[in-house]
């Protein structure tokens, strides 16, 4: 049985079109990693969930999961701890990231300020579960972002999209403005990649947030929350394309509605160098 990171690099391969994918059945043994340096509180977890049905692997550190990743070993969910010495849960998940390592990650953890939360959505992770929940709640969460990872997993586009100074490469999910990498993550990379894919028309907000979390997920306070994550993105984003370019103004707001990437759509025939 494939797991979830697998099926995605498997439709990712240059030398081939991306294979068709189903979604993850719930019946299937989901296997769960899970990172935390407190070793009474992993054990708990890795306990209660192991009792839920799951198939887990624990680890004390960052370093060991990564080393894990780079191994080939994968996970269909990975839970992070944010408080950890030498390397935080937070950038953990950046570094999962920059390894190629796209499955599904919640923050599992007992500080539960909002701008934890915001910034852990931001950064990719699909929820932030107080450590005070318990297994049970846990449980239901990971068989939430299983589900919506099998529902949202689809054959990766294999086309480029070039928008003006704009370039998308699909299959190594990075963007380009000039010729420069603009060094967006992978959640940074889906936003834009969504806007300049129906550039000069506009996204709305839940159509925004929707494509890097499952359909009817809602982060932040009250039943419009997560429009203020679809902003931060939004600004972070703004913020690295003028990182490279001062004059950036591509992305246009319709406020109380969403964006839209202002270039016209490409003309037939018009393909990059």
């Amino acid at each position: 049985m494939m797991t979830i990171l697998q099926k995605v690099v498997a439709t990712s391969g240059t030398t081939s079109a991306p294979a068709e994918t189903a979604p993850r059945r719930l019946t299937d043994k989901i296997h769960v990693v899970v990172v935390d340096d407190d070793d009474g509180f992993r054990e708990m977890v890795r306990g209660g969930l192991a009792d839920n049905g799951f198939e887990v692997t624990a680890f004390a550190d960052g370093t060991s999961l990564l080393r894990h990743l780079a191994d080939g070993a994968s996970a269909d969910v990975v839970i992070l701890d944010w408080k950890m010495p030498a390397m935080s849960g937070i950038d953990l998940l950046g570094r999962m990231r920059n390894q190629g390592a796209a499955m599904p990650t919640i923050f599992l953890t007992g500080m539960p300020e909002r701008s934890f939360e915001a910034a852990a959505l931001d950064q990719g992770a699909v929820d932030f579960v107080d450590k005070s929940r318990g297994t049970d709640i846990l449980t239901k969460r990971i068989k939430l972002a299983v589900e919506a990872e099998g529902v949202r997993l689809r054959p990766v586009p294999s086309e480029d999209i070039h928008r003006g100074r704009l370039l998308l490469r699909a299959k190594v999910g990075r963007a380009y403005w000039d010729g420069i990498d603009v060094n967006l993550t992978v959640t940074e990379y889906n936003i834009v990649r969504m806007l300049a894919a129906s550039a000069g028309e506009h996204a709305t907000y839940r159509a925004l947030y929707d494509c890097v979390h499952r359909a009817g997920f809602i982060a932040g306070a009250g039943d419009n929350g997560y429009r203020t994550n679809v902003r931060s993105a939004m600004r972070r984003i703004r913020d690295k394309f003028r990182a490279v370019d001062a004059n950036f103004d591509e992305i246009e707001n319709y406020p109380s509605f969403g964006y839209r990437w202002k270039a016209p759509p490409v003309i037939a025939g018009d393909q990059p160098a």
